[in-house]
């Protein structure tokens, strides 16, 4: 069996960066979309689709997710479904992934 690829995405504040160090600033709007947002990622770690997802928690480093698919374009649809993403929240950026070293659990 030939092993998927892997692609990682990294949100970029859009609009409002304040969302991404001041938990204030989040609407109630904002706040049902990252529901929507977390609830997409949970059922792609069901489907074992995201291999991991997160962020750092300064509010300046990264928040990322790591896909396994069959293909680039799997992976952009993926991207482009998630809530945060759909509903224009954050911007993200697709790259092709390989973890060198990992460990096992």
């Amino acid at each position: 069996m030939t092993k998927k690829p892997h692609f990682i995405y990294q949100f970029t504040p859009k609009d409002h960066p304040e969302l991404m160090t001041d938990p204030d600033a989040w609407t109630e709007d904002d706040s049902r979309i990252s529901e929507e947002h977390f609830n997409y990622l949970k059922q792609g770690l069901a489907d074992e689709v995201v291999i991991f997802a997160g962020r750092s928690l300064d509010g300046i480093g990264p928040a990322v997710v790591v896909l396994e698919v069959i293909n680039e374009q799997a992976a952009r649809e993926f991207m482009e479904a998630d809530p945060f993403v759909k509903e224009g929240l954050f911007g993200a950026d697709l790259h092709p992934f390989r973890a060198a070293l990992v460990r096992v659990p």
